[in-house]
């Protein structure tokens, strides 16, 4: 089966199109390319790292970029030194780009190249304001309803 069919989730849903959409887009990029290889690692609760063997390149060879909940990781090749001869090239200098999903709220922390490995930190963050909160119960009636009640009885009593 290459298709997705989404249309009984359109006809009870509402807002779930970009989801279509990213699932449409993941299963495309599946098979795109394998270059540079890399390991998604969870590393605790609501943290994150991405490791990409870019051997090779350099910190200057290198762009990371995240926009609209996807991260853009694209290599420029290297320049070839003059006067080099090569009898075997195994390890691939070419360009790459790589392009991740974010989820919503998953923020880049920073970026290290070191022995050949580039490791992007990235974290979840909540805003506050989405962030499940205690609401306290008290006894007794609530201040809005008290309020309109008292309200009432003041214009009846005029």
């Amino acid at each position: 089966m290459n298709t997705l069919d989404f249309s009984p989730l359109f006809r009870t849903a509402i807002g779930f199109d970009r989801l279509a959409r990213q699932l449409e887009n993941a299963r495309n990029l599946g098979d795109a390319q394998s270059y540079p290889p890399y390991n998604i690692e969870k590393t605790g609760e609501d943290t994150y790292v991405l490791t990409m063997a870019v051997a090779g390149f350099g910190p200057k060879d290198i762009d990371v970029v995240a926009r609209e909940n996807v991260l853009t990781v694209a290599g420029r090749a290297p320049q070839a030194e003059e006067g080099r001869s090569f009898l075997y090239r195994g390890i691939a200098g070419r360009a790459f780009e790589r392009r991740f999903v974010l989820a919503d709220h998953i923020v880049v922390e920073g970026a290290t190249l070191e022995n050949g490995l580039l490791q992007l930190a990235l974290k979840r963050v909540v805003p506050e304001a989405l962030k499940p909160r205690q609401i306290p119960v008290q006894a007794g009636r609530p201040q809005a309803q008290i309020t309109a009640n008292e309200q009432g009885s003041q214009a009846q009593a005029a």
